[in-house]
């Protein structure tokens, strides 16, 4: 697994080992256990054989696309640091040829842009958004695995989770801020981390292939997010924050990614292939997140 430390790398780790699940993470540094691989270090390809009789290969790097603003450097960032790992890996699956295990790889739903009143299953287009354009060349890295390799393209939506999306907007509402963002009734994708963990195992264990979307199966706005939010912290949701004063402080290419996108996007393959969610709808999530104020 690639991108082991982050948010979901962590749990789906501690979840695969809970189970007995043998996991070896690639890390960007010196290995400091048996179940270490250094990797992307120095210009050395990484080593195929370090792959070898693995069910599966998870590709979870990606530098926070929740960092603001997205400067032309951090855009730089942001490519590097899914495309490279990406085809790194891609590369090694490849030379394994027919014993190449399963390719799992990150992406997002900011695959799909912004697309209002639309039902967006796997089957829709990509968008035209910076976000979009970004996870058409990191899909693209990932199926140059090869025709022995299954490759799965996880479009992950945000996680309700206070160190995902809810990390700036808890600050917000703590100090009374908070309120509709634009619009407020543009449809936000999420999923809980429990669910995002869930869904990676049964992707692997169903062996599905294709782009897969790792949302929740319910639609739910900014509105409803944030409003949800503030009610389990018992803070008020009043204060707007127009689409204008939101891209002067985090620009354009952030603003119309994440913020005000409006993307209803399904679970249709999970749905499709015997997956259940354990928090249906984005309050439920809040809830498993966040403590009740007292």
């Amino acid at each position: 697994m690639s991108g082991a430390s982050g948010l979901i790398g962590t749990a789906l780790v501690a979840s695969l080992r809970a189970d007995g699940v043998e996991v070896t993470t690639l890390v960007r540094r010196p290995a400091e256990t048996a179940h270490e691989v250094e990797w992307l270090t120095d210009p050395r390809p990484l080593d195929p054989g370090v792959l070898e009789g693995a069910t599966a290969v998870v590709n979870l790097n990606g530098a926070s696309i929740g960092r603001f603003p997205w400067t032309p450097s951090y855009r730089s960032r942001l490519l590097w640091s899914r495309i490279t790992p990406t085809r790194a890996l891609a590369r090694a699956v490849r030379e394994l040829g027919a014993d190449a295990p399963a390719l799992v790889s990150a992406s997002a739903v900011g695959y799909y842009g912004t697309a209002p009143g639309a039902t967006l299953t796997e089957a829709a287009p990509r968008g035209e958004t910076f976000l979009a354009d970004l996870c058409g060349e990191w899909e693209t890295a990932a199926l140059a695995a090869g025709e022995h390799a299954r490759v799965a393209l996880l479009r992950t939506a945000p996680i309700v989770h206070r160190d995902g999306v809810l990390g700036p907007l808890m600050l917000l509402t703590r100090l009374g801020l908070s309120g509709p963002i634009g619009r407020g009734t543009q449809a936000w994708p999420w999923i809980s981390l429990v669910d995002q963990v869930r869904a990676i195992r049964h992707v692997i264990d169903r062996q599905l292939s294709g782009p897969v979307n790792l949302t929740g199966p319910t639609r739910a706005t900014a509105n409803d997010l944030g409003f949800a939010l503030a009610m389990r912290m018992n803070r008020p949701f009043l204060l707007r924050a127009p689409a204008w004063a939101v891209r002067s402080v985090l620009g354009r290419d952030a603003t119309e990614a994440l913020l005000t996108a409006d993307a209803h996007v399904v679970p249709a393959a999970l749905e499709a292939s015997g997956f259940s969610f354990t928090h249906t709808t984005v309050e439920d999530a809040v809830a498993a997140a966040v403590p009740a104020a007292a």
